[in-house]
C-alpha cells in the first residue's frame, strides 16, 4: 500500500500563521491532529475541528480581557496538547506569542516575562507554583489548577466560553513571535520574528520534507524550541498529520509511545541521538555468532540498496529488530541545535533511519541550511533552504570565515535593543558568529564559533568542535575542549594549550588511556595537553548546546591548574 499523499496547502498565499492554520484545520476537521499520553495512558485526543473551536473560544476570552494587535502573550507550558491550542489562540486574537522555556528557573522566567512586555502569561499549574510572588503586572491564566486555588484565571473556563471572536487583519510583516535566543550572554535577546519568516520557512521545509495524513510526529523537544515549533506544531497541522505528546519523557515511556502510536517523525538534539545510538550498540554487542554475522550482511545489503534514496519499507524488512525498537514506523529524525557527528548520522542511515542534519539559529527563524535525502549526505549541514542566502564573510586562505545569512526568514531585530541588533544585522545580512565554509556544491560546513576559536603560538586556528570530534569514541558522557587560558586566565596568551573537561564513569586509569589513544590521532598543534574530571552534568541551553562560558566559570572556581592531569 502506498503512503498517503501530502496535504496540499499553499502556504505562501496566506498573510499570517493564524490564517494558514485556520484554513488547514478547516480542510480536515475530522482528522485527529493531537494526542496526549501520561505515562502509559492516553489522556486526550483532539480532531482538527475541536482544536480550532477551542482555540477560537480561548482567543475570544483573551480579546475580552484586552488582548489584540500589539499585545504580547507569554506561554509557559511543557509539551502537551494545550500548548499548540494556546499558541493558535494568541495568533487568532491578533496578538504576538512569546514562547518561553518551562525548564528555566522561576527568576529567569519572570525576567523574560518582564523583558518581553507581555500583558498575559498562560502557564500550567506546575509552572505557576514557581512564582509565589507572582510574575509582575500581568494577567495570569493557569491550566490544570486544582479546585480551590485562587489568584488567576482558569484556562479551562476561558477555553469553554463564548466564541464571538473579532477578526483583526494581521499581515506578513507583523510580529508573530518574540523568541528568546539560546545565547549564553547575560542580556536577554528577544528575536522579533514576523509571520513572513515562518511562512517562508515552512514553505521551504515542506518542499523537502512533506508530512501527510497518517504520519505521527512525536514531540519531545520543548515546544518553545524553534525546531519543535515548526515541525511539531505548524507543519503537522498544515499537513493533516498527528502530533503526539507524552507528559513523562522517561526512556521506557519514549519506547512505549513510539510503539503505541506508530511514530514516523521526531526531532532530536545530538544528546538524544547519542543515547539512541548507545542503546542500539549495546544490543548489537550482546549479539554473537551467526546472528551478528547475518545482521552485518543485511546492513551491508541495506546500504547498497538505499544508496540513492531511503526506502523505509525495505530497510524495515531487512533490519526488523532495530526498527521494532523504535516502534517499527520511524522514517525520519530531524537533528539540530548543536554539532551532529557525521559518523553518527551515517550509522543511523545504514540502519535505514535517516537523520536530517541542518543548521539554524533563532535569529533566522528555524533552519538556514539542511541536507536532503536523495542522495543522503552527512558531511556539513546541507544547502541553504529556499528563501535563504548564505555567504562567507572575510574568508581566510582555507575559505573559512563568518557565516552570514540573508533572506525573508530573518528576525526584524532584538526587542528593545538596537545596539545588539546593529551588531548582528548589517546591510541586510545576519552575522551569525559561526565560522564555516561553502564547498564546490554550495553545501555549508561549520567549524566552530568565532568567539571560541583558539589561536596557537604558531598562528594556527583551532576550533574546539573539531578537536572534540576526535574524542567521539571515548566512553564519556560529555567532553568539552577549552583553551587553558579560558579556564585559567593568568596564563600568557602566547603559551596557550588545550584542556579537556570530561564527565565519564570510567576509572581514572581507563579514561586516561582512552584519552591518550584518541589524542594520538590529532595533528600535533591540535592535541590536548591535559584534562580534568567533572562530576556534574554540563550546563546547557534549551537547545542542548553546552554553555561553555558557564562551564568554564564553574571549572575555574573549583579546579586549580595544578590539578590538571597530563596527556
Amino acid at each position: 500500500m502506498s503512503a498517503p499523499a501530502p496535504v496540499t496547502m499553499h502556504v505562501a498565499g496566506h498573510p499570517s500563521l493564524g490564517a494558514l492554520l485556520t484554513d488547514a484545520l478547516l480542510t480536515h476537521p475530522g482528522r485527529v491532529v493531537l494526542v496526549e499520553a501520561r505515562r502509559k495512558r492516553e489522556t486526550a485526543r483532539h480532531t482538527a475541528g475541536e482544536v480550532l473551536s477551542t482555540s477560537r473560544r480561548l482567543a475570544a476570552a483573551l480579546q475580552a480581557r484586552g488582548v489584540g494587535p500589539g499585545s504580547r502573550v507569554a506561554l509557559l507550558m511543557s509539551n502537551q496538547s494545550r500548548w499548540p491550542m494556546t499558541a493558535l489562540a494568541v495568533f487568532l486574537a491578533g496578538a504576538t506569542l512569546v514562547p518561553l522555556d518551562y525548564k528555566l528557573t522561576g527568576p529567569e522566567q519572570r525576567a523574560l516575562v518582564e523583558h518581553s512586555g507581555a500583558q498575559v502569561v498562560v502557564l500550567e499549574y506546575g509552572e505557576w507554583r514557581k512564582h509565589p510572588d507572582g510574575l509582575g503586572d500581568v494577567a495570569t491564566v493557569v491550566s490544570e489548577a486544582p479546585a480551590g486555588e485562587e489568584g488567576f484565571l482558569r484556562w479551562e473556563e476561558l477555553a469553554g466560553g463564548d466564541t464571538s471572536l473579532v477578526e483583526h487583519p494581521v499581515g506578513p510583516d507583523d510580529i508573530a513571535c518574540i523568541v528568546y535566543s539560546s545565547g549564553t550572554g547575560g542580556r536577554p535577546k528577544g528575536c522579533m520574528l514576523p509571520h513572513r519568516a515562518y511562512l517562508t520557512q515552512l514553505d521551504a521545509l515542506l518542499e523537502r520534507f512533506p508530512m501527510a495524513e497518517g504520519d505521527h510526529y512525536f514531540s519531545i523537544l520543548p515546544s518553545n524550541h524553534a525546531i519543535d515549533f515548526m515541525v511539531g506544531f505548524v507543519g503537522p497541522f498544515v499537513c493533516g498529520a498527528t502530533v503526539v505528546h507524552q507528559r513523562s519523557l522517561r526512556p521506557e515511556l519514549l519506547r512505549w509511545t513510539m510503539r503505541r502510536y506508530g511514530i514516523t517523525h521526531m526531532a532530536v538534539v545530538p544528546l538524544i541521538l547519542t543515547a539512541f545510538e548507545r542503546s542500539i550498540r549495546e544490543k548489537l554487542d550482546e549479539t554473537s555468532g551467526w546472528k551478528k554475522w547475518a545482521f552485518e550482511g543485511l546492513k551491508r545489503a541495506n546500504v547498497s540498496l538505499t544508496e540513492r534514496r531511503p526506502n523505509h519499507g525495505l530497510s524495515r524488512r531487512l533490519l526488523q529488530p532495530v526498527h521494532e525498537a523504535f516502534g517499527g514506523k520511524l522514517r525520519l529524525l530531524f537533528c539540530g541545535g548543536a554539532f551532529t557527528d557525521r559518523s553518527q548520522a551515517e550509522f543511523f542511515y545504514e540502519l535505514g533511519i535517516p537523520v536530517v542534519i541542518g543548521y539554524g539559529l533563532t535569529e533566522a527563524c528555524t533552519v538556514v541550511s539542511v541536507h536532503g535525502l536523495s542522495p543522503f549526505r552527512a558531511d556539513g549541514v546541507g544547502r541553504p533552504v529556499a528563501g535563504t542566502e548564505v555567504r562567507i564573510h572575510e574568508p581566510d586562505g582555507d575559505g573559512v570565515g563568518e557565516v552570514c545569512v540573508r533572506g525573508e526568514t530573518l528576525m526584524k531585530g532584538y526587542l528593545d535593543d538596537p545596539g545588539q541588533t546593529a551588531e548582528v544585522l548589517r546591510d541586510g545580512w545576519l552575522h551569525t558568529g559561526d565560522l564555516g565554509y561553502l564547498d564546490a556544491s554550495e553545501h555549508l560546513h561549520l567549524v566552530g564559533r568565532r568567539k571560541d576559536v583558539i589561536v596557537t603560538p604558531g598562528g594556527k586556528n583551532i576550533y574546539p568542535e573539531d578537536v572534540e570530534h576526535a574524542f567521539r569514541d571515548v566512553d564519556a558522557d560529555e567532553l568539552v575542549v577549552f583553551a587553558a587560558n579560558t579556564l585559567f586566565p593568568k596564563r600568557e596568551l602566547g603559551a596557550d594549550r588545550l584542556v579537556a573537561v570530561v564527565r565519564s564513569e570510567l576509572s581514572d586509569g581507563a579514561l586516561q588511556r582512552a584519552l591518550v589513544g584518541a589524542n594520538r590521532g590529532l595533528a600535533d598543534f591540535k592535541r590536548v595537553s591535559g584534562w580534568v574530571r567533572w562530576a556534574e552534568a554540563f550546563p546547557r541551553t534549551a537547545s542542548m548546546k553546552v554553555k561553555r562560558g558557564v562551564l568554564a566559570e564553574e571549572v575555574r572556581g573549583t579546579v586549580s591548574e595544578d590539578e590538571l592531569r597530563g596527556l
